[in-house]
């Protein structure tokens, strides 16, 4: 009797837990499709915005689906000369950029990784003081002209050739490789680049591409070296285009001659509020496109700067 009573209580506490559990998913699943909603809505209301009627937008009557849909301001921005050139002079910063970035950075993560590299700690040190100094941006402006790359690509590259926290998340990555393969090359007979090519680098595929990401979506969305240093407007990427677009509310003057006397000038004014959106699309897709199939490497770069335990 005792134990058929022990059983009935312990299939109830199962029942209660199982509903307790039910109750528990089902809140954190709203809550999740809350966040969803929150997170995806602005950009699919900028995507909306773009194929409708500016003045609806404006007006609030565009929530869900775009109203009287068309595709001029995409027509105005891919034949708009100035943000084609930008499109180009990302693209360019972007893959060679991060190649650099990725060549140099690794080239540095791994001598620091090395037990047998003397000083690696005090050079440590010292890259990591610049991570919360600078010399200040008239200081370095006077550095950079200097050195002659103002006004020149190389300013969008260079100053952000070696990202410190990367190198310390490409060291940590290698020091946890296992030390004999390294120990069996050298018995070998490879030298440090021998096993840095030959061992290291082909280990190292996930935390490159995770270095891919950082260091490409940085140079995507670039802005503040080129508003600074960069006064050609036939090398100025295409984040300060955007940046130009939406805060001076102004279209370029081929897009202001080409509508000129053909239409209204509040006809002007509704092309370039739905270029702003069209730009936002044009400038972020890429992005868009590349982060669904580099998610997995973006989490576990994230995961190596946790605290194990």
């Amino acid at each position: 009797m005792q134990d058929v009573t022990r059983k009935a209580a312990g299939h109830s506490n199962r029942i209660r837990a199982t509903r307790s559990d039910r109750i528990f998913d089902t809140v954190n699943i709203l809550i999740m499709v809350a966040i969803l909603i929150i997170i995806i809505y602005p950009l699919w209301f900028v995507i909306i915005a773009s194929f409708s009627n500016s003045q609806l937008v404006t007006t609030g009557k565009v929530l869900i689906l775009p109203k009287e849909f068309h595709l001029q301001a995409y027509r105005k921005v891919f034949s708009d000369n100035r943000i084609m050139t930008g499109y180009r002079n990302t693209i360019f910063y972007t893959f060679a950029g991060t190649f650099l970035n990725v060549i140099f950075t690794l080239s540095l993560a791994y001598p620091l990784s090395r037990k047998d590299f003397m000083g690696r700690n005090l050079i440590m040190g010292i890259m990591s003081v610049t991570m919360f100094f600078g010399g200040g941006l008239i200081p370095t402006y006077l550095v950079y002209k200097q050195l002659g790359i103002v006004n020149t690509f190389w300013v969008m590259i260079l100053p952000g050739l070696i990202s410190v926290y990367n190198c310390i998340l490409m060291r940590t990555f290698i020091q946890g490789l296992p030390y004999d393969l390294q120990e069996a090359a050298m018995i070998d007979g490879c030298g440090n680049i021998g096993i840095l090519i030959k061992v290291v680098l082909p280990l190292c595929k996930p935390i490159i591409a995770v270095m891919v990401i950082y260091y490409g979506v940085a140079h995507w969305n670039s802005y503040f070296n080129a508003l600074v240093y960069l006064s050609k407007k036939e090398l100025k990427p295409l984040a300060l285009i955007l940046r130009e677009i939406l805060v001076t509310n102004t279209t370029t003057a081929s897009e202001m001659e080409s509508a000129g006397g053909a239409e209204s000038q509040m006809e002007m004014q509704r092309i370039a509020e739905s270029i702003k959106y069209s730009v936002i699309i044009v400038s972020t897709f890429p992005m868009l496109c590349l982060y669904p199939f580099v998610q997995k490497y973006f989490a576990k770069g994230v995961m190596l700067g946790a605290i194990k335990g």
